[in-house]
């Protein structure tokens, strides 16, 4: 199952490189595109569902590395619940394929 990584841009600027088990986040992001933090928080959440469920599916178990960066993830997130207009810039996807 090839697995990836991705980067964000919060909106204090700095950036963070997330996992996934799958490429399915491709399916939920652009890169280049801002996303509202709401929607953001909803896309990355459906996706790493489906990258976990994909997980089991193949292995009999959950991947924990994506729940773990979920809850890193929402845990960043935080920091801008408060922000007006907080938006997630996704800056690129690395599949490691390159």
């Amino acid at each position: 199952m090839p697995a990836m990584h991705y980067t964000v841009r919060w909106p204090d600027a700095t950036q963070s490189t997330c996992y996934s088990p799958s490429l399915v986040i491709q399916d939920f992001f652009q890169p280049g595109q801002d996303y509202p933090l709401d929607d953001f928080l909803r896309r990355v959440r459906e996706a790493t569902a489906i990258a976990s469920d994909r997980v089991r599916a193949k292995f009999g178990f959950a991947c924990s590395m994506a729940a773990d960066q979920l809850v890193e993830i929402e845990t960043r997130a935080r920091d801008f619940s408060e922000t007006p207009g907080a938006q997630v810039h996704v800056v690129a996807f690395d599949t490691g394929t390159a």
